[in-house]
């Protein structure tokens, strides 16, 4: 009975032993991430994907390593600008992507947490970097706009060099925090900037206004210029076609009266040659006679008158009578 007392508890102890060892020695992996392992400080060249993984406990330990996009946040980073004026920014993002065939390179180089040497320590230096070739002016107004992309351009560069399989998707950099006297006088002079814009935009709405105006006065003129211009026409083309009517009704005339004149010329040349085939001379003598008879007189009385009668010239003449 003792015996198997003692059995039981032995094998109690085994369990809760294997239970503590399984407890130990089973991770898990996340999904977009890769998991490294150590043992006795050493890497292993062993990755593993997601998912439930076993390890020897207390020996082999782990680090998970993301894969996906994340992003790191860098704060507080001081920068000594050209004039000896130091700034700070109060945080600069650093969005970046590790490929999966990477991770084994870039964490025996340099370890799990590669972002603090090659993305932190890398802002800190091309920030200052930048900074240090540039006044106050460029880095907080002119320039500003362009430093999150050339501190992209600059890790990359790097870590194209360092790091192959890590890469800078986007940086966003803040308004970097500069000494209250100098932010007062930035700000009085936007103050200014702004009035003046003012002042620019309300010239601009009334030179707007005038031209406006005068381009109305243009096509108000340009209006009645046409309107004038085709009642000009207008009266033109009225002249113009009285003046064609009145030579249509003189070619009209002109036409009937020399059709008159060729009509009587011709009525004339026609009765001239009928005269020139009549005037034969019995018909001259037809016509002599008929003139005379046409022009017969009858006298009444005893006597004739003399113009009728023909008496010798030695015979004396008989008085006139009157009818």
């Amino acid at each position: 009975m003792p015996t198997n007392s003692s059995g039981v508890g032995a094998f109690g102890f085994f369990a809760v032993l294997l239970s503590i060892l399984m407890t130990f020695s089973l991770h898990k992996i996340e999904e977009g991430h890769v998991g490294v392992y150590y043992r006795g400080g050493a890497l292993l060249t062993t990755t593993s994907s997601p998912g439930y993984h076993i390890m020897i406990p207390f020996i082999t330990t782990f680090r998970s390593v993301q894969t996906t996009l994340q992003t790191d946040e860098v704060k507080n980073v001081p920068c000594g600008t050209s004039g000896g004026v130091m700034i700070y920014f109060d945080r600069i993002e650093v969005v970046n992507v590790l490929s999966p065939s990477a991770v084994y390179d870039i964490v025996k180089n340099y370890t799990a947490d590669y972002d603090k040497t090659l993305i932190y320590n890398k802002i800190h230096h091309e920030l200052n970097q930048f900074c240090s070739v540039h006044n106050l002016q460029e880095v907080y107004i002119n320039l500003f706009d362009q430093i999150d992309e050339n501190l992209k351009s600059a890790l990359q560069l790097d870590l194209n060099q360092l790091a192959p399989g890590l890469y800078v998707q986007a940086v966003r950099v803040t308004k970097p925090k500069i000494p209250e006297q100098i932010r007062q006088n930035y700000e009085a002079m936007e103050s200014e900037k702004t009035k003046l814009l003012i002042y620019v935009e309300r010239q601009k709405v009334v030179e707007k206004e005038a031209e406006t105006e005068r381009k109305r006065a243009v096509i108000e003129a340009e209006k009645v210029a046409q309107v004038a211009k085709i009642h000009w026409e207008q009266k033109i083309m009225e002249k113009e076609s009285e003046q064609k009517m009145a030579e249509i009704e003189d070619m009209t005339h002109l036409g009937r009266e020399k059709a008159k004149a060729d009509a009587e010329h011709y009525k004339a040349s026609r009765q001239a040659e009928s005269y020139k085939i009549m005037l034969t001379p019995e018909y001259l003598e037809l016509k002599k006679y008929e003139a005379l008879a046409l022009n017969n007189k009858i006298y009444f009385g005893n006597n004739i008158p003399n113009m009728f009668m023909e008496f010798p010239a030695s015979l004396p003449q008989p008085k006139k009578q009157a009818a």
